[in-house]
């Protein structure tokens, strides 16, 4: 692959409002894949949470993503931007991706001036969350017990990657998460916790989330593909009224209003369609 389309970097928010919000991320899209060591480096000048590298492979396309700390298994909000990027230049439809720990789908259709894309998650799986963990992440984020909604019990989800969802019991708690980025870096890595996933549940079908990335070297993301779909799996495991689907809003706090739908059929473990729109974005 020439350098030219190597270092060819696209920027685009996924899941997001129309024309506002999403979460950014860069796509690099190529022959070949470039070095490991050069995936690292573009992703950290890039600066997003993820950006995804994909080169053709067979009759699928070889897809990694780095945040600007290190490889990650698995990002939704990239893979949705990826697929628009694919849609862009004329090959829309559904794509193969193969990852590193498994394959997945992403379909990608243009309607009207926007681009549609779903993503299918790996597997899901879930358990209850560890009673230390919980005290850690709420010592982390200033919590108290009491701010947890026993509506919704702390779960470990997993969809490509773990994430730690943390129920609270009203939106002001929502609205007030802080905590020390290196403190919570630990704390993840610790447990290999990708995200924390902290959730207000404003209907049984519609949810508000921040989704903390500090293994990332980001304070939050505005919009989670994988933790979305983690945690539909999660609300599938514990039979949780969902009805198929639901929404969720994100990055409200952080002025970049996000939307993500979330497909869940009856199959135990099984993939979890998550749906949003795309915008580019300048440099």
């Amino acid at each position: 692959m020439d350098t030219k389309t190597e270092t060819e970097i696209k920027r685009l928010a996924a899941f997001s409002d129309g024309t506002t919000g999403g979460n950014p991320a860069g796509v690099v899209v190529g022959n070949t894949l470039p070095s490991e060591a050069k995936m690292q480096k573009i992703a950290a000048d890039v600066g997003y949470s993820e950006t995804v590298f994909a080169a053709s492979d067979g009759d699928g396309w070889r897809v990694r993503y780095f945040s600007p700390e290190e490889e990650v298994a698995f990002c939704g909000h990239a893979t949705v931007a990826l697929g628009s990027v694919l849609a862009e230049q004329g090959k829309e439809g559904t794509f193969s991706l193969h990852l590193n720990s498994g394959n997945i789908t992403v379909e990608a259709h243009r309607d009207g001036d926007a681009v549609q894309a779903t993503l299918t998650s790996p597997p899901t799986r879930s358990a209850a969350a560890d009673p230390d963990l919980v005290d850690a992440a709420l010592k982390l984020f200033g919590y108290q017990p009491a701010d947890l909604d026993p509506a919704l019990p702390p779960g470990l989800a997993h969809a490509g990657n773990d994430h730690l969802v943390l129920a609270l019991r009203d939106r002001a708690a929502l609205a007030r998460m802080d905590y020390d980025l290196a403190e919570g870096a630990r704390l993840m890595r610790q447990h290999g916790l990708t995200t924390i996933d902290l959730v207000w549940i404003e209907t049984k079908r519609k949810f508000h989330s921040r989704n903390a990335f500090a293994i990332g070297g980001v304070l939050e993301d505005p919009a989670t593909g994988a933790a979305a779909a983690a945690l539909s799996g999660y609300l599938r495991d514990i039979g949780w009224p969902h009805e198929g689907a639901i929404d969720i809003v994100q990055g409200e706090d952080m002025g970049s209003r996000s939307l993500l739908h979330a497909e869940i059929s009856d199959v135990a473990g099984e993939g979890i369609r998550v749906s949003g729109s795309t915008r580019a974005m300048e440099r």
